[in-house]
């Protein structure tokens, strides 16, 4: 599978929907595979709230595979061998793409906590900007879960005409109150942190840690089963000679333990504030007073929605939702409901009839 990592600039910047501009932005893209010489069979994946542009193979500085490399490759659902495959990481994002460890152009300092607030809609059309740089008029699948299930959504009504198909996993046409309410345990976590100092962290070459830490075991917890949990810890203690820290008693403790600082390491706090507020705004009808039907008439893309049973974060119901706006204006629209072991994160991992929807839903 070929694989180029490319930095891409826009000199031109954007205009964003909470009325501030970026004068000029990075996104940081990985492609895979070859775009043909029609430019038609290109395929966008947008990554959830944590993911970023390395969707599939083994990264080259490290030794990770792809946040969906279950599903992107040679005969995989989404066929490498096939289709021209991009994935770029959100604005907003700490993987490249400019966000608040970037250097603001206008002060030659980090950007930090005076980073613009961003949105799903800035996103996608960051996203377009990207397509029109890579000459590819339209997309042959725009898809995504959870939070990149929003973004091909979005894509759908923002540009209707510049995709055939949007694949739209364990995800919403709006968060609920509870994801809010989640979302913002969260962020106050970090925010409390004694590191945070008030988003200025990186003047005080701090980071705040355990706030963050604290933020993704929260998060964790949402993203499983329980049933899951109970199949994958149970009641069961932890090994002595495997425990992260002497005050860990439960396998499950040391899982959430593990995950936190593995994550605290690694992203940015004023980043995660960042992408869960674009998350938690995210309403698909916002422009319609609340009336999906009317937002999702221009649609003229075909829609799969897949949900699965164990996701209590973006449950079922909240696709069907979708479906049933988009049969009532005349939108093809198929939904399907899997069982998936992994809670909200089953969009993630690779099943024989997960697999199969989505290729046939391609070639179809």
């Amino acid at each position: 599978m070929k694989i180029k990592t490319e930095l891409v600039h826009f000199k031109e910047g954007m205009e964003l929907t909470s009325g501030s501009k970026l004068s000029m932005f990075d996104l940081m893209v990985e492609t895979y595979g070859e775009l043909n010489e029609e430019k038609s069979n290109g395929i966008l994946v947008c990554h959830a709230f944590s993911g970023n542009h390395h969707a599939a193979g083994v990264s080259e500085n490290e030794d990770i595979s792809g946040w969906w490399d279950q599903l992107i490759g040679p005969s995989k659902a989404i066929d490498t061998d096939k289709y021209f495959v991009v994935c770029c990481n959100n604005l907003g994002g700490c993987s490249g793409s400019t966000g608040p460890t970037s250097i603001n152009p206008e002060t030659n300092e980090s950007y930090g906590r005076d980073f613009p607030l961003v949105s799903v809609i800035d996103w996608v059309n960051s996203q377009k900007m990207l397509a029109d740089y890579l000459g590819i008029d339209k997309w042959k699948l725009v898809a995504g879960g959870s939070l990149g299930g929003m973004q091909a959504l979005q894509w759908a009504l923002s540009f209707p005409d510049s995709l055939e198909k949007s694949g739209i996993f364990a995800a919403a046409a709006r968060s609920s109150t509870q994801n809010i309410a989640m979302n913002e345990v969260a962020r106050e976590s970090i925010r409390k942190d004694v590191n945070f100092y008030d988003g200025d962290y990186l003047k005080h070459d701090v980071k705040p840690k355990g706030g963050l830490k604290t933020a993704r075991m929260l998060g964790h917890v949402t993203y499983l089963s329980e049933k899951h949990m109970d199949l994958k810890f149970g009641r069961k203690f932890q090994d002595i000679t495997s425990k992260v820290g002497g005050d860990v008693d439960f396998e499950v403790e040391n899982y959430l333990q593990y995950k936190g600082e593995k994550f605290s390491n690694s992203f940015d706090a004023n980043s995660y504030i960042l992408m869960t507020k674009a998350m938690d705004s995210y309403d698909a009808a916002s422009s319609f007073s609340g009336d999906l039907e009317k937002a999702l008439e221009c649609i003229k893309a075909k829609l799969l929605i897949i949900g699965f049973e164990t996701d209590w974060l973006y449950p079922p119901k909240r696709g069907r939702e979708i479906q049933l706006a988009a049969m009532n204006v005349n939108v093809s629209c198929s939904y399907v409901t899997l069982d998936g072991e992994q809670g909200h994160d089953s969009f993630l991992f690779a099943s024989s009839r997960y697999e199969n929807i989505i290729k046939t839903f391609i070639q179809s």
